[in-house]
């Protein structure tokens, strides 16, 4: 069945992008990563040395935004106007007696909401992002202190795996993803050998850049390992039910992931405050300087003050729509996005270090008292009546 959808097309249910993208390679990944973490510990300097930043911040949209300049525009060529005059004409007092104010009120409150929702949705995806971190995590320390090594790394890899795989497929939904196969997953599975070559081939069905179905059978793999773990005594019911609700917890905070991206702000909303935006801006200039005198009255100090605050306003008005249209994706390229390089490395590394650890049942002894620690020479042994 056709429906004339050219864009896309949905097989299994997936998004499929027909268009090929060119995305970032690992280098330019790590060197966008870096910024973001340079961006984040600015926060806590003093405000001074925040002013004098110009990248992570609102300058640079707002420098690069047209409505920005038009409005600039429209204020200054009124006022260039209105000091060219000697008498005032009669359409000034008009003007003056306008007031939009109230719509300013409206506005205001519709782009407060707005990054509200946005800056919601952000830190919910954040959380998603740890939260599938932490589970795996989980499953580590599970599997190191329960299954024979060969087992427990198998489970600790796929489920890696599934993570890395997670992010790449978000290319399907939404904006799309930086993230690809060649220069992201294939970079982390040759690094730390996640996958063995025929698991490698049992995946190759599945378009990883351009889906999420990948990161669902790799957790399956990881349910089927547990399971079978079970059949061969190393589990209880209790032990395999706890790594089962670990690996499907990963999954749901991974499905998370997916189904904020997929579903964005309503875009009705979204153009509701961009046409406001576009419509109260240049009244604002023309009230703004339509007010500020005219012939003998003006004044080159007032027309100064008065460019300034249309420069505020635009600055709010501007920031904050720019603001919230940036918190809609974290899984994109911008600066203030989430450090997704940061996450899936520190989640392999802790891994690495659960699966390697040195500890066991032995050590527990030497915490006992000397007369309750069979090694020690106090050590008194319980008589039986």
């Amino acid at each position: 069945m056709k429906f004339g959808f050219r864009d896309s097309i949905r097989p299994n249910g997936v998004i499929k992008k027909r268009k090929k993208e060119t995305r970032p390679t690992f280098q330019e990944l790590q060197f966008i990563e870096k910024q973001r973490r340079d961006i984040l510990l600015r926060a806590e300097l003093p405000f001074w040395r925040i002013l004098i930043f110009w990248s992570g911040t609102c300058l640079r949209e707002i420098s690069t935004d047209v409505l920005v300049w038009i409005t600039l525009a429209i204020y200054a060529t009124i006022r260039i106007h209105a000091n060219s005059v000697y008498d005032v004409p009669d359409y000034v007092d008009l003007f003056e007696e306008s007031n939009i104010s109230i719509l300013g009120g409206f506005l205001s409150f519709f782009l407060v909401f707005f990054v509200n929702q946005t800056n919601s949705r952000f830190l919910e995806m954040y959380g998603f992002s740890k939260a599938a971190s932490g589970r795996v995590q989980d499953v580590a320390g599970l599997a190191r202190a329960q299954l024979p090594p060969e087992i427990g790394d198998a489970i600790v890899r796929h489920l890696n795996a599934a993570q890395i795989a997670g992010y790449v497929g978000l290319n399907a939904i939404g904006q799309g993803s930086p993230y690809s196969r060649n220069h992201f997953f294939d970079v982390y599975d040759e690094q730390y050998k996640l996958l063995t070559p025929e698991e490698r081939k049992m995946i190759e069905h599945h378009d990883m850049n351009n889906s999420g179905l990948c990161m669902k059978e790799l957790c399956t793999w990881c349910q089927v390992e547990v399971a079978e773990a079970r059949e061969a005594a190393h589990l209880n019911d209790y032990q395999e039910r706890l790594l089962h609700e670990r690996i499907l917890a990963f999954r749901a905070a991974m499905d998370g992931m997916y189904d904020y991206t997929d579903q964005p702000p309503h875009f009705f909303y979204i153009h509701f405050v961009d046409l406001l935006s576009a419509l109260y801006l240049p009244l604002f200039a023309i009230n703004t300087a339509y007010s500020a005198g005219w012939g003998k009255e003006c004044y080159l100090g007032l027309d100064v003050l008065n460019g300034l605050i249309v420069l505020l306003q635009c600055i709010f008005v501007v920031g904050l729509r720019s603001l919230g249209t940036k918190m809609i994706d974290p899984y994109g390229d911008d600066l203030v996005d989430l450090s997704v390089i940061l996450y899936v490395e520190a989640t392999l590394e802790i891994c690495d270090t659960i699966m390697n650890s040195k500890g066991g049942k032995t050590k527990i002894q030497w915490m006992l008292p000397p007369a309750y620690n069979p090694s020690s020479s106090q050590y008194q042994a319980p008589v039986c009546s």
